[in-house]
């Protein structure tokens, strides 16, 4: 075993540079994973909002997707037609819910750069 660790340090590989590589890595780790934690929860709080109908219909969600609020402009509410009031809630859902899915890839994104994780958010 002497014989080997000898050769080792005669080679220029020293034991205790894979051991401070692998803390500074974890380290690192540990420093991106609080970052991302930080991130989801700055997210969940983000409300964004769809729209339809040219605004007469708004859905609010928030970075969870959940819708935390509905407004339907009267005008559009005509009892001869359910359908089209209900393609608007919706079309405006819809909406709210891509782009809190496009905030989430941008945010979340930057912590993945370079990696091929496809699904991660």
């Amino acid at each position: 075993m002497k014989l080997k660790i000898n050769k080792l340090k005669e080679s220029g590989v020293h034991m205790r540079g894979g051991m401070g590589n692998m803390q500074k890595m974890m380290k690192q780790m540990q420093k991106m994973q609080k970052d991302m934690a930080k991130a989801q929860e700055e997210l969940a709080e983000k409300v964004l909002e769809g729209t339809a109908g040219g605004g007469m219909v708004t859905v609010k969600v928030n970075g969870q997707k959940e819708v935390v609020d509905v407004a339907i402009n009267e005008e559009v509410v005509d009892p001869e037609d359910i359908d089209m009031l209900q393609d608007l809630v919706l079309a405006a859902t819809n909406d709210a819910l891509k782009k809190v899915d496009e905030l989430t890839n941008e945010t979340m994104g930057q912590f993945t750069k370079g990696m091929n994780m496809p699904g991660l958010f």
